[in-house]
């Protein structure tokens, strides 16, 4: 059976959103100090996500991750303390979210097909192939 899941963006304004991704990344730089290392965590590219680290930086007041100077292991990054509130928030919104739609989401789950196979049996379905071969 398909699993209905709800994605969670949030629209700040005309420039900014912080999603799923955002905040994934936003976890990752916390648990790895790196953006580099939070990056190949991810499988994305370091520019990439420097680029949404620097969206995330432009779109608050305060910034999300800050630069830690470096040391005897050189430098690293650090979620700033308004990140961190931002993840709790954004974690706690989703929470809320999917506890407010769950009923829906599983009424939506019931009525997706269950296999692929069901799919090709389908009497629409195969008039949808017949259509396309012609």
């Amino acid at each position: 059976m398909a699993a209905a899941r709800l994605t969670l963006r949030i629209d700040l304004g005309m420039d900014g959103a912080i999603g799923p991704g955002k905040i994934r990344l936003l976890e990752a730089i916390r648990d790895t100090g790196s953006i580099t290392k939070a990056g190949i965590a991810l499988g994305m590219s370091y520019r990439r996500a420097w680029l949404l680290v620097d969206d995330m930086n432009n779109c608050f007041r305060e910034p999300v991750v800050a630069a830690q100077a470096g040391g005897t292991h050189g430098g690293g990054t650090a979620v700033t303390p308004f990140g961190v509130r931002l993840i709790e928030q954004y974690r706690a919104i989703e929470a809320e979210a999917h506890s407010a739609t769950a009923l829906r989401l599983r009424e939506l789950e019931a009525a997706c097909r269950a296999a692929e196979g069901a799919a090709a049996t389908a009497p629409h379905a195969v008039l949808r192939r017949r259509r396309i071969a012609r």
